[in-house]
């Protein structure tokens, strides 16, 4: 797909609030400070339609952007460690878990990973929600750019392993300073669409 129009169109936490046209949606996952605003950013070939910051937890609603008039790509609230009361977390896991699990339009999500480290409590557990919700699902390793190049095939290697995933190559390198990734990203994204 080439990207010529994106415009962000709202927030939401509750299912009312969601888009009612029924258009396709590809959602992005992934625990606080992976590197998920980066990441659309670098899709969508825009610098500040997602909000990057230094500090966990930025994203605290579901964000629909509208690409092309065809399809929304959906910021998921990270998980993990933000700053934030319990009773937010709490609202912030319900409202996720009606999304990822009730959702008609959504047709992929692409779960981030921080591919410096190996894949913590949380990613798995969110990979376990994932697999009972049945929606295709990619995994991305990302700041693959802040390794050399044997740790990087080491580290994708075991985020492999500790996925218990059974071929090597299931993991996407990504990093939204070289870009590497993006193409791969985009034709995944383009083959689930069509389907």
């Amino acid at each position: 797909m080439i990207v010529q129009d994106v415009k962000y169109v709202k927030s939401a936490l509750y299912p009312e609030d969601f888009p009612k046209d029924r258009r396709p949606e590809v959602a992005f996952i992934g625990r606080s400070n992976v590197g998920k605003s980066s990441l659309l950013n670098a899709l969508l070939k825009r610098k500040g339609l997602a909000k990057t910051s230094s500090t966990p937890g930025k994203t605290q609603t579901i964000n629909f952007f509208d690409v092309n008039g065809k399809i929304y790509f959906v910021d998921l609230p990270g998980y993990g460690y933000a700053k934030v009361p319990k009773s937010m977390k709490d609202a912030w896991n319900k409202c996720m878990m009606n999304y990822l699990q009730k959702r008609e339009p959504l047709k992929l999500i692409v779960a981030l990973m921080d591919g410096r480290h190996k894949p913590s409590n949380n990613d798995l557990h969110m990979l376990e929600l994932l697999e009972e919700a049945e929606i295709p699902t990619i995994i991305i390793a990302t700041k693959v750019d802040k390794l050399s190049k044997k740790e990087r095939q080491q580290n994708v290697r075991r985020i492999e392993q500790v996925l218990e995933l059974e071929e090597a190559g299931c993991v996407l390198p990504f990093s939204s300073l070289t870009r590497e990734g993006v193409k791969e990203l985009w034709q995944v994204i383009d083959d689930v669409l069509d389907q």
